[in-house]
């Protein structure tokens, strides 16, 4: 006879918003809490064994990929997802970047890609060209070359630090 699936409350902040979910089965992944629990589909599943970075969301700040994290390991913590990177209605500095730099095709590696451009900039707001690359070497692309991607991250940065040097506060 089959055992009960074991189930836990989760409760956490995603996107600057606190949900509360009840009896979350203790094997449901993040990337399916996120999407089907809390309807916020802009989280992409790709591989399903953390390889392609479709998935990748900031867990307090740090990029994670949410195929892998299960979503009571994610109780009381902050998340942010891609459509919590910009504010007041506006995109972030590094989407804008990723649309002017023709940076996105299909668009499925998207999401990953500009969460963990986000933590980049946040962890190192003046990163290289080979930094760029590092650290976004665990998210594939199938249609850019990487080369616009890379672009547009560098772009971003150069923007936020004109912000900041010119005391408009925020990064977003």
């Amino acid at each position: 006879m089959p055992m009960p699936a074991e189930r836990m409350d989760v409760e956490l902040s995603v996107n600057g918003r606190d949900y509360t979910r009840r009896q979350v089965e203790a094997r449901r992944t993040l990337a399916d809490f996120l999407r089907e629990d809390l309807s916020l589909t802009g989280t992409h599943l790709g591989c399903e064994h953390g390889a392609c970075g479709a998935c990748t969301v900031l867990i307090d700040d740090a990029p994670v990929r949410s195929c892998l994290t299960l979503a009571v390991q994610a109780n009381g913590t902050r998340i942010r997802t891609v459509e919590g990177l910009g504010t007041d209605g506006e995109l972030h500095a590094v989407q804008k970047a990723f649309k002017q730099h023709h940076a996105l095709q299909c668009g499925f590696c998207t999401p990953g890609f500009l969460t963990a451009s986000v933590a980049l900039l946040e962890e190192n707001p003046s990163p290289t060209e080979l930094e760029v690359r590092e650290w976004l070497s665990g998210n594939i692309c199938r249609c850019t070359g990487y080369q616009f991607i890379v672009d547009a991250v560098l772009a971003a940065a150069a923007e936020l630090r004109e912000r900041r040097g010119a005391g408009t506060g925020s990064p977003a």
